[in-house]
């Protein structure tokens, strides 16, 4: 069972589709090297992410540590 709850996973996915529709829509370019250069400039338009709240790896389970003291192998 993950340690974090299901508000924080709806969240998490909202703000991925959030990112996602920011970005320019590059279904319909069949060349790659365009598509590419349309995704680029979209990047380079959009506004810059803020900067980070908490520390990367914050919402990680965390592993506890093995028992100190002779190796047990």
């Amino acid at each position: 069972m993950p340690s974090w709850n299901a508000s924080k996973f709806l969240k998490l996915i909202f703000k991925r589709k959030i990112d996602k529709r920011l970005m320019a829509n590059t279904k319909s370019i069949t060349d790659k090297v365009e598509r590419k250069k349309v995704k680029r400039t979209a990047r380079k338009k959009a506004a810059p992410k803020a900067k980070r709240t908490t520390p990367r790896g914050s919402n990680k389970a965390k592993v506890r540590k093995l028992s100190r003291g002779q190796s047990k192998r």
